[in-house]
Formats: C-alpha cells, structure tokens, sequence
C-alpha cells in the first residue's frame, strides 16, 4: 500500500463522519494548527502538528508530545499559512498520496488559497487533493482518476491558462484532445457515468472539483 500523509486543516467539515471514513488505519496524520480540534474530535492521534498554535492549551500539546507528537512550533508572524507549512512538513514522510482535510468553505480567501497550493511546483508528483468527505478538489497535470457513484457531479476548470489536450473517459459529456479556457465555464457540471473516470490533459493545468452524492 501506498505511503499516504492525511493534514487535518482549519476549514470547514460539512459531514464529519464521511471525513473520518477518508482516514486508513496506516496513515500518517498531521494536524494544521486548530485542525487538531477536529482530529481529536474524530478519535484520531497525530503523528504532528504544525503551526503557531496560539489557540491550543499549553496542557493539551504537553498532553500530545508524552504520547510521542512532534510539536512543529511557529512565529504568529509568518509569510506562510499554516497549511502549507504542513504539506512540506508531510513531504518529509516521502509519501505518494496526500490528503487535506477541512482545507474547504468558511472563508473563500483561505480556500482558494488552499486550492492554489496545488499547483505549487514542489507537489509535484505526489497525489494531493483536498477532501471533505463531501467534495474534493484536485488538480491534473497529466493524468488522474476519479472514482465515485455514476450521476455525481464533476467539474473540470482550467486553471490560470487554456488546458490542452483534454481527453476524458467514464463522464457524461466526454473531451476528446479538447482545450478549456480559464474564461469560459464549459466544464462546469459534469458527470460520472462509471465509479471511475480517467482525466488526461496534455499541457496546462486543470482542477477538477468532485462533488459526492449523498
């Protein structure tokens, strides 16, 4: 099985127990500073946790590091937000596959700067998506499969350029080395028609937003 790193963010969980079932037993868990909160709550332990941490008590990280946390301690004056100081921290574990959890909703500055993470040069590589349990965001430099229940939605939006040579398989209204443009929706509301479709784009990059059903 594949190394896998889970970050619990700060954001928001619509469903906690669907964000619970994306946990696997043999993961690594990093919490996000206050994204420890919903990691106890869900009756998981850290591996880590990183940030500022002003808004823990002193006796729960005391409580965290005797059981063998390791405690990433950083200036509240900082250039970088606590989630992305996370994934590189969560890059030590050389891992294949990354989740973030709770990187969605709340505030749309924050989330779209999660979003934007993506396509951070130094991912690259490494399967990393954003995953409520509910929604999850990904971005495609080259390939990805998405897997799911025919009829939910799947959005594809190009991101900051044209993504070229779009060919999709397993959605209802299928690419076919097709280009999307940034300033067009033409992408928006896909749909599965198989529990697996496969996006490949040839140049350019592309975030697919896969929204679960219930």
């Amino acid at each position: 099985m594949q190394q896998r790193v889970v970050i619990f963010a700060n954001g928001f969980l619509p469903d906690p127990k669907r964000a619970q079932a994306l946990v696997h037993p043999d993961d690594v868990l990093i919490a996000a500073d206050g994204g420890i909160r919903y990691l106890l709550a869900l009756g998981f332990h850290p591996h880590a946790v990183v940030g500022d941490l002003d808004s823990l008590p002193s006796l729960l990280l005391e409580t965290l590091q005797r059981r063998g946390t390791v405690i990433y301690l950083y200036p509240r004056e900082k250039n970088e937000t606590d989630l992305e100081l996370a994934l590189r921290h969560a890059l030590e574990y050389r891992p294949q596959a990354i989740r973030v959890v709770g990187a969605l909703g709340l505030r749309l500055d924050q989330t779209l700067a999660n979003v934007a993470l993506l396509a951070a040069p130094w991912l690259e590589g490494v399967d990393v998506r954003l995953d409520d349990g509910v929604e999850e965001v990904l971005l495609v430099r080259s390939e990805a499969t998405i897997e799911g229940q025919p009829g939910e939605m799947v959005s594809l939006i190009p991101w900051g350029m044209p993504a070229e040579g779009i060919t999709t398989e397993g959605l209802r209204w299928p690419l076919r080395e097709e280009t999307l443009y940034p300033d067009q929706t033409r992408g928006i509301s896909n749909e599965l028609t198989s529990p697996q479709a496969c996006v490949r784009v040839r140049s350019g990059l592309l975030v697919i937003v896969h929204r679960r059903g219930t």
